[in-house]
């Protein structure tokens, strides 16, 4: 299938079409889906194929030796991102937000600080609360249109309650693909202030053209000793669905206290999840996402286009991910007024700003994985949604 395609997803029970009406009073008929972030296309063939011969056997009984499993995720670390990984290093959890969950619970006690980069992404605060531990925001700094941190700033701020320090790489909503420099940083940071560091590295694989992921692992940080990897195929390859995620963790002693958490809860990963993440970690899945990758930098370049063209709206720059950070603090007007004119004009549903933290509420996220018609309807309304201010 082409990524031009438009597949109709509504009444199909997902989240991203089906809910955005009771949620933004966006109606599914005529409104367009920009929040979740999940893709509008259809996963590569031969997770299709995986899945239909599975479909075709007829028994879906309990899932055997996961050896080709693990083989694929090294293999794809290795050929896609330079980093040796050993199979006896990766856990499989109920996606990167129970992975998250799980680290929260494994290394740090209720009422301890974990800290976040704000803006970030909303889920990460919402399992550190609900497990009873404080969100510590250490707000990053918006530099000439593009997201920085401030370590100096961040020092000032921790308390020695903190535990435990979680980063989003490539950041999401901001899509930046953190620098080695900046890396290091969080690494110094983490080991000045002895924090176990998490790195939730999901959208690994979406970056643009001319871009690069460095992958956490693999610079010279020497703090293997507190580093928890965390990656996933389920954002990759549009099979969210699956809630598949990896947990990849060097040091043998953060290994041991990880397993014994998972033990003690009994997970485990499903059949499907598995065996369509061992199909799209190949040479085919490989091929599919480097088209992706140059599909998304088109979308990216027309909507990019359209905001420009609106006075006071700002994209930033996207280096990676399909979601794209607007700033509409130059319209002069508050959060309410441009969502109005964003959900109830030109019918788009969002994701807002401020559940990301401190430094979102002037700013919508938009997902762009979706067919380009999609993206020049959406440029086409927003402009006329903003026409008082052209």
């Amino acid at each position: 299938m082409s990524f031009d395609d438009i597949i109709d997803r509504v009444g199909t029970g997902c989240m991203k079409w089906d809910g955005m009406e009771g949620i933004y009073g966006v109606p599914a008929d005529d409104g367009l889906a920009m929040w979740v972030a999940d893709m509008d296309f259809a996963a590569p063939q031969v997770v299709q194929d995986r899945l239909k011969e599975l479909i075709a056997h007829g028994v879906y009984g309990y899932p055997g030796p996961d050896g080709a499993y693990r083989d694929a995720i090294t293999w794809w670390m290795r050929e896609r991102h330079g980093w040796q990984v050993s199979p006896d290093w990766i856990f499989s959890t109920h996606g990167l937000v129970n992975g998250t969950a799980m680290c929260v619970e494994t290394w740090t006690e209720p009422g301890d600080g974990i800290v976040l980069f704000t803006p970030v992404y909303h889920a990460f605060a919402k399992v550190i609360r609900a497990g009873g531990r404080e969100v510590v925001e250490c707000p990053l700094t918006l530099t000439d249109g593009r997201y920085e941190m401030d370590f100096d700033a961040y020092d000032a701020q921790m308390t020695g309650r903190e535990k435990m320090v979680v980063l989003c790489s490539p950041h999401n909503p901001g899509g930046r693909c953190w620098s080695e420099a900046e890396l290091k940083g969080v690494a110094d940071f983490a080991r000045r202030h002895d924090l176990i560091l998490v790195s939730d590295e999901i959208h690994m694989d979406l970056v643009m053209p001319g871009q690069t992921h460095k992958v956490f692992d693999t610079i010279d940080h020497g703090i293997r000793d507190r580093l928890v990897m965390m990656t996933a195929a389920t954002k990759t390859f549009n099979i969210a669905g699956a809630h598949i995620g990896n947990v990849i963790i060097p040091d043998p002693d953060l290994r041991r206290a990880f397993a014994g958490k998972m033990a003690a809860l009994g997970m485990s990963p499903g059949l499907m999840g598995r065996e369509m993440v061992t199909a799209a970690y190949s040479p085919e899945g490989a091929a599919w996402v480097d088209e992706l990758c140059a599909y998304l930098d088109g979308n990216r370049k027309i909507f990019d286009a359209a905001i420009a063209d609106i006075p006071g709206l700002a994209s930033m720059p996207l280096e990676a991910t399909y979601l794209s950070w607007v700033d509409f603090s130059g319209t002069g007007m508050a959060p309410g007024e441009f969502r109005k004119r964003v959900e109830q004009d030109a019918l788009i549903a969002v994701n807002h700003g401020e559940t990301f933290g401190t430094g979102g509420e002037s700013f919508l996220r938009f997902n762009i994985a979706t067919p380009r018609a999609r993206i020049e309807e959406a440029a086409t309304r927003l402009r006329a949604a903003f026409s008082d201010l052209q």
